[in-house]
């Protein structure tokens, strides 16, 4: 059983905070046409992205603060590719709009929730296979970009990635929404099952 400790220096936290500082250095380099440095950053994210939670499991550093700043630091850097994508043409706003809208979707639930009295969901094995999908095919896009020779190989399996990525996102959010609607539901017939019980 894994266990959730207190601790806020851990090296899967120091992982989520350095993929947050990574976010501007990609978007500079991507936006001055720097494709090269742009994906090899890139990578470097995606792979701290596996990293910061195989480390967290396997070396028992799991922690409040991680499971708020690895989903918030992985939907970030997310988000802020994808603008820089759609902002160099390499992919269109309706797909960084069909993915942001998820992601406001969980805000909502977020906040309905702390209204509730309940902390954050728990990430879904959904949620973080649709992130690793499109974290696989934002550098992909890019890949192509900077060498024009494979784009045809990489265009197509970028696309791929996204769209199954994209599929799985919006999947996972369903499932928080569902969740969340019957935790809240539970907490309201609790008072009235408490009551029936006193009466009896």
């Amino acid at each position: 059983m894994t266990t959730v400790s207190s601790r806020i220096v851990t090296v899967p936290n120091a992982l989520s905070l350095f993929r947050l500082l990574l976010i501007p250095v990609f978007l500079v380099l991507l936006l001055t046409h720097e494709y090269l440095t742009a994906l090899i950053t890139l990578v470097v994210s995606s792979v701290t992205d596996f990293v910061d939670g195989f480390v967290a499991r396997k070396f028992n550093q799991v922690s409040r603060v991680g499971q708020l700043l690895d989903p918030a630091a992985d939907r970030l850097f997310i988000f802020s590719t994808l603008i820089g994508l759609a902002w160099g043409g390499f992919v269109p706003w309706w797909l960084a709009g069909v993915i942001i809208a998820r992601d406001v979707l969980l805000i909502v639930v977020g906040i309905v929730l702390a209204n509730h009295g309940f902390g954050p969901l728990p990430v879904h094995h959904l949620g973080k296979m649709g992130t690793f999908a499109l974290l696989f095919a934002m550098p992909v896009l890019v890949l192509g970009a900077a060498f024009p020779s494979i784009d045809q190989i990489a265009n197509p399996l970028g696309w791929a990635s996204a769209l199954w990525g994209v599929f799985l996102y919006w999947w996972a959010g369903v499932i928080y929404a569902l969740q969340a609607g019957r935790m809240i539901s539970e907490l309201r017939d609790a008072p009235a099952a408490a009551s029936d019980t006193v009466e009896s």
